[in-house]
């Protein structure tokens, strides 16, 4: 049976995010870095950089918190995996011409699958 790797890097970003964390490591591959260049594009994360290690590469993403210390703490990031869209926020669509958000898939006129939503 096969690893979810889009549910791999959601939840790790989620469990960083709740744990206050402003590093996650995350597995390197053609559709982590797409999407994560989406997040980053869009504003859910500060930077990236890709680490070797060990002959395999990582992502190293910093996110974005919230430094008001007056108030309690709040999530940032809410990313949920789902099949179909609803809400507010991106959707992340794997396309023909490849990986991008909803409303770029929209202005191209193109459909895809649903990979993952973020609100």
């Amino acid at each position: 049976m096969g690893r979810d790797t889009i549910a791999d890097i959601i939840t790790s970003i989620r469990n960083a995010d709740m744990d206050r964390k402003r590093v996650v490591r995350i597995a390197s591959t053609n559709i982590t870095e797409n999407i994560v260049k989406i997040l980053l594009r869009e504003g859910f994360i500060e930077n990236v950089r890709k680490h070797p290690e060990n002959n395999k590469y990582f992502l190293i993403l910093t996110l974005r918190h919230r430094r008001n210390r007056q108030k309690p703490y709040r999530n940032i990031l809410n990313l949920k995996r789902i099949s179909r869209p609803g809400g507010m926020g991106i959707v992340i669509l794997s396309t023909s011409r490849g990986i991008m958000t909803d409303r770029e898939a929209r202005l191209e006129r193109i459909g895809g699958e649903i990979l993952c939503y973020i609100w």
